[in-house]
């Protein structure tokens, strides 16, 4: 059983990571548009793994005997000024994630919810993960993206990134 509040910012949480699924998706749809295939490609694979996010909250409320109540996901942005725009909404996007984590974290700790605590520390590792990479790939493009070919070679290299699932998403699926 969880405490009251600890649950709610759970369940919270499974929605946020539904956005942040819907907004690297709609980032991807709109890259794929203007013909950057290699950067669509990344914010695809980006879209996929914060599904396994949303999913991996949804199974641990559940495995940890929490009742799942889904919220409604807002609608992301659809339109784009340029690729940098879509660079600084994402960094400023998982620095937001990340608050949102800490602020779960916290509750636990203030009701003793060591299990809670635990199974975070994961995601605590995966935003920082998430902001370098976003904060990567904001200096890479303002280095090399102002260049067509320096462009093109970025587009080309975000081409090769592939998804994987989520190793976490095993451990907390089929109450394993």
């Amino acid at each position: 059983m969880f405490d009251e509040k600890v649950e709610q910012l759970l369940n919270e949480q499974v929605v946020a990571e539904m956005y942040s699924a819907n907004l690297y998706l709609s980032m991807s749809a709109w890259l794929r548009d203007k013909n950057y295939d290699g950067y669509a490609n990344w914010f695809y694979v980006q879209y996929k793994e914060e599904m396994d996010h949303a999913l991996i909250f949804y199974n641990y409320i559940l495995n940890a005997g929490g009742q799942v109540k889904l919220g409604q996901v807002d609608r992301p942005p659809v339109d784009f000024k340029d690729i940098r725009e879509i660079l600084d909404k994402s960094l400023q996007h998982e620095r937001m994630v990340t608050g949102l984590i800490y602020k779960i974290n916290a509750a636990a700790l203030q009701v003793n919810d060591f299990k809670t605590v635990q199974f975070l520390d994961w995601f605590i590792k995966e935003q920082v993960e998430e902001e370098d990479n976003a904060s990567t790939n904001i200096g890479r493009y303002d280095n090399f993206g102002g260049d067509p070919k320096g462009l093109l070679s970025l587009d080309q290299e975000m081409q090769t990134r592939t998804y994987a699932q989520t190793a976490q998403l095993a451990v907390y699926e089929g109450g394993q």
